[in-house]
């Protein structure tokens, strides 16, 4: 059984704070113990000097565990950049051990740790080293979340492309509605084009909504943990 998922997207605000959130929940009600991880967050608001990583605090109480934000999210970042960008601006730099020892000590005391990633794979974390580079690191296999409209189909197979060529197992995709967009062929069609173009499953589609249904998530959950986990 893998001991954690990472989340990437075809592209930042494609919702993967949101499916991080609901896949806790889910394994959680399944009996899971689990925890997330947030290597880097940038677009952070300032409250009392500090800066509040509101997607890293999201996942946090979506799993419902008591883990220092600095563990579940080593690096937070004001401007809302690349993290190789917003780390140079502020004069710092990331450093992947960090990421790599908050996995580890977290992976010991979870059964399954989900990890959530800024943007895509191929986004830098510092130089030359992406989130693929990390994902390799860290030895997790990928769910991709990708938009359901006109697109989607070009983003989510160049993502899939990317991960294959660095040897990433994907354990599919999730289409999720991050906003309300116009019901047409495009999105009726384009989950069968994605698993027969990029030989890979679509685990399921998540519509939009405020909160999504936590049933949809463990249908997902489910689905992934009978023949992947």
């Amino acid at each position: 059984m893998h001991k954690g998922i990472f989340i990437t997207g075809t592209d930042t605000g494609v919702g993967k704070t949101v499916v991080a959130a609901g896949l806790l929940m889910a394994f959680k009600k399944m009996g899971y113990n689990v925890c997330p991880l947030k290597p880097v967050e940038t677009g952070c608001k300032i409250r009392d000097g500090k800066f509040i990583p509101r997607d890293a605090i999201k996942l946090i109480k979506a799993a419902d565990v008591n883990e220092q934000v600095d563990l579940i999210n080593p690096y937070r970042f004001r401007k809302p950049l690349a993290p190789v960008v917003a780390a140079e601006l502020k004069g710092m730099v990331i450093n992947k051990s960090r990421i790599i020892s908050a996995y580890t000590k977290l992976r010991k005391k979870y059964d399954i740790t989900i990890v959530e990633g800024a943007g895509g794979i191929m986004v830098p974390i510092h130089k030359k080293y992406l989130f693929a580079d990390l994902i390799k690191d860290l030895n997790l296999p990928v769910i991709i979340i990708a938009r359901p409209g006109l697109g989607t189909i070009n983003h989510t197979l160049l993502t899939i492309e990317a991960a294959r060529g660095r040897g990433i197992n994907i354990l599919g995709v999730i289409m999720n509605y991050s906003n309300i967009i116009k019901e047409d062929i495009s999105v009726k069609t384009n989950p069968g084009v994605i698993e027969r173009l990029g030989e890979v499953r679509v685990l399921g589609v998540v519509p939009y909504a405020i909160e999504p249904s936590l049933k949809i998530f463990r249908q997902i959950a489910r689905k992934i943990t009978l023949t992947t986990l």
